[in-house]
């Protein structure tokens, strides 16, 4: 469908002059209203406050005093429970603090000076390359522009990244040493990989001994719908004779609290071992206390599924409310498009092109923080200047609802005046 389809100029100078007075109405009302973060709402964290409320034993399951030194991998309690939600043994899982980034950024750096399986460290390569699919998670991307390396942008498409690009440039290339995946729920499409995507990551050839699949399923449990699972990655790994290419990351971040829940990172057995090598020496030990309260509190897989449900019912009404005013507003002009994703914290958002950063701008004007444009790319740059990500769990719903009719008249102010 052409853009504006059906509408003669003057028609459209009309609407551009009818959405400039919305425009300026908005802008005379000094709102703050933020949809920039994918973070829990206060409702939501309020699901977990029972955590603290605890006045047992602190003598976890294997006899050791959670509030002492020790267990520098973590106690066996959680690694259950990670286990479970990431499908994989106990003995893959080491369980941290509170960030699942922060796990990330640590295995980056152990690579870039000490080298992973004996492979030289990527501090003394003249240049790494790591693949970034994109539309993807900004913070993804701002470690490895840190750490000095070259980011190439991968489409993403609604299986998972390009596979067929992935494995051209793997197989030729010993300067790639990863890929970032957000296996469910991608931030910030929403896309599910497919079984086909993960077994081709899993078994494709790689040019790097140490190439790792960073993969970072901060969303396996966030159902908004039906429950979505996917491959198990470090299986499929495993039948290919690959076991060791993949990090697998999660945490309960937006589970019960985004500022004190509990990480994992889980590997095969053998990175296990390197990884406790190294974290060893970085700490006598995680916070333990925390871990234990979050073990007692849910005790097991299916308890975590109820209170996810909880968190459903929140949540769905958002999203749902987005779906209904970015449809009601820019449903049939041709100058946008959007994701309805089945879980997961965004929706993300496409713009006519070159029109993204106009539209952020303009939001700001009338009291709508939103996601810089760009953000979704290596480098904040959005070759087409259209994504936008939405995210929509944070504001109060009445809240969420003015912002994104916000947003909608910005897409068409931004784009009336690109195309008259």
């Amino acid at each position: 469908m052409g853009i504006y389809e059906g509408f003669s100029k003057d028609q459209l100078f009309l609407r551009k002059k009818e959405i400039e007075k919305r425009f300026s109405y908005y802008k005379k009302q000094n709102l703050k209203l933020d949809m920039s973060r994918g973070k829990p709402s206060s409702e939501q964290l309020d699901l977990s406050n029972v955590i603290f409320d605890y006045n047992g034993s602190f003598i976890s399951e294997e006899g050791y005093d959670c509030r002492n030194y020790g267990l520098p991998d973590g106690i066996s309690e959680m690694k259950k429970i990670f286990a479970e939600i990431l499908g994989v043994s106990s003995e893959n899982v080491i369980v941290g603090n509170s960030s699942s980034l922060n796990m990330m950024y640590d295995a980056f750096a152990r690579a870039y000076l000490f080298g992973i399986n004996a492979c030289e460290p990527w501090s003394k390569l003249n240049k790494v390359r790591f693949l970034c699919p994109a539309p993807g998670y900004d913070r993804h991307f701002a470690i490895c522009e840190q750490f000095n390396m070259d980011m190439i942008t991968i489409p993403m498409n609604d299986n998972g990244p390009d596979m067929d690009m992935v494995e051209e440039l793997v197989r030729e290339d010993e300067l790639i040493k990863g890929i970032w995946c957000v296996p469910v729920y991608s931030n910030p499409t929403g896309v599910i990989y497919s079984d086909d995507v993960v077994k081709r990551l899993a078994g494709m050839k790689t040019k790097a001994a140490d190439f790792r699949i960073f993969w970072d399923n901060a969303y396996a449990v966030h159902h908004l719908y039906e429950e979505n699972s996917i491959l198990n990655i470090l299986d499929e790994c495993k039948k290919a004779g690959n076991q060791d290419r993949v990090y697998m990351f999660t945490s309960t971040a937006k589970i019960t609290f985004a500022g004190s829940g509990v990480a994992a990172i889980a590997s095969s057995i053998e990175n296990v071992r390197q990884i406790k090598e190294k974290i060893c020496i970085q700490t006598i030990g995680p916070n333990k206390i925390n871990q234990l309260l979050h073990a007692r509190f849910f005790k097991n897989y299916d308890d975590i599924k109820t209170h996810m449900e909880k968190h459903a019912k929140i949540l769905r009404p958002k999203f749902e409310a987005v779906s209904e005013i970015l449809n009601k507003n820019l449903s049939g002009l041709g100058i946008a498009s959007w994701t309805t994703p089945r879980g997961g914290y965004f929706i993300s958002l496409d713009v006519h092109e070159g029109c993204a950063k106009s539209v952020v701008s303009k939001a700001k004007e009338a009291g709508v923080t939103l996601t810089p444009a760009g953000a979704t790319f290596p480098y904040g740059y959005d070759p087409k200047d259209r994504n936008i990500r939405i995210a929509p769990t944070y504001p109060p719903l009445d809240e969420l609802k003015k912002a994104v009719e916000i947003l909608c008249i910005c897409v068409e102010l931004s784009v009336l005046e690109k195309i008259l």
